[in-house]
């Protein structure tokens, strides 16, 4: 088994790293981080990958009483089932083959601040026997060690998976799962916030000279509202980073989106609508170059909520209930939506 050497704990420093929106699940997302921030209550967030789970674990420790405390995170998923104990819960020298020297757990590092879990959904299950029962005693035991260790660690935890179908398959228990999910809380996919995307696309490049930005004409910006977000908000901030290598200082349309998006095949075809800004035509050249003339990001994404809206009521047969699970939304939201836009159930 492979060691490490003892870790040395060090004060904790607090990472301001903003959630970045205005869009209505992100102010619904950051209310709750307030309300729950200063509770000691054990956080189960869960989302789809890449949409900022640990972003939002970070603001909840940000937030509490503990921020001045360590933020441990450790990636259930990512460790060898045959390290992850001692990963957790540390080990004494000559617990095992190879063992040298004492080994501090992160439990122990993140004691009196907060333990990120990210990915449990990924966690054997003996180690989800053992999880619980510290959660419960609130003391860890070292690999070969005899003594246990009182800990006072608030844990987030983090998944892409739906637990409730692991329970039924055996693979997640049900104490745990209610144990470590108090408090749940959910980050909303990309897809469902794109009133965002402005914002988001000045956030990753707050540092970037602003000769080489990139910057996105109407059928681009179209383009970007059109795209599913599989990869969610890591999707976006990669297209960007491949943008600014590819396509530095010049505004990207249609075609250029789908490049850096890696969608291949002929594009989709979207009518113009009279919200659309105009673009000035540039003659003269081989290809037709598409200038952006001042937009209206905001209008072009609402036209884009509209039309997403309008197809799943129009596939759900006017059904709010079943057009919101097509859109990913909540029922609520679906609703305040539709009175935004003045879109009746049965459009």
């Amino acid at each position: 088994m492979a060691v490490v050497a003892i870790r040395e704990r060090k004060p904790s420093k607090v990472i301001d790293r903003p959630i970045i929106g205005r869009s209505m699940p992100i102010r619904m997302l950051k209310t709750m981080i307030d309300r729950i921030a200063n509770s000691s209550a054990s956080v189960m967030i869960s989302g789809p990958s890449g949409s900022g789970k640990e972003l939002v674990a970070r603001a909840i420790h940000n937030q509490s009483g503990r921020s001045r405390q360590p933020f441990v995170a450790i990636n259930c998923g990512a460790i060898p089932t045959e390290l992850i104990e001692s990963e957790l819960f540390g080990h004494e020298r000559g617990s095992f083959t190879g063992a040298n020297a004492r080994r501090i757990g992160r439990f122990e590092e993140a004691d009196g601040g907060t333990l990120f879990l990210d990915e449990i959904g990924d966690m054997r299950f003996d180690m989800q026997v053992k999880l619980l029962r510290v959660l419960e005693e609130g003391v860890i035991s070292r690999i070969g060690g005899n003594s246990p260790i009182p800990i006072d660690v608030r844990i987030i935890s983090a998944t892409h998976q739906n637990l409730e179908n692991a329970i039924c398959e055996k693979q997640f228990r049900e104490d745990l799962f209610y144990r470590l999910g108090v408090l749940p809380i959910s980050v909303p996919p990309l897809a469902n916030r794109l009133d965002d995307l402005p914002l988001l696309i000045a956030h990753f490049q707050d540092d970037v000279p602003a000769s080489d930005r990139v910057t996105f004409d109407p059928q681009g910006m179209i383009a970007l509202c059109d795209h599913v977000w599989p990869g969610n908000v890591r999707e976006l901030r990669n297209a960007l980073a491949r943008a600014m290598i590819l396509h530095r200082s010049e505004p990207l349309g249609r075609e250029k989106v789908r490049q850096i998006l890696g969608i291949g095949g002929a594009p989709n075809v979207i009518e113009r609508s009279a919200a659309e800004p105009a673009c000035e035509v540039v003659a003269g050249t081989s290809d037709t170059v598409a200038i952006a003339l001042p937009i209206d990001l905001k209008q072009i994404i609402e036209t884009m909520e509209l039309k997403r809206i309008q197809m799943a009521l129009d596939m759900a047969d006017g059904v709010i209930s079943e057009a919101a699970r097509l859109l990913t939304l909540k029922r609520t939201t679906l609703i305040e939506k539709m009175r935004k836009y003045g879109v009746d159930r049965a459009a």
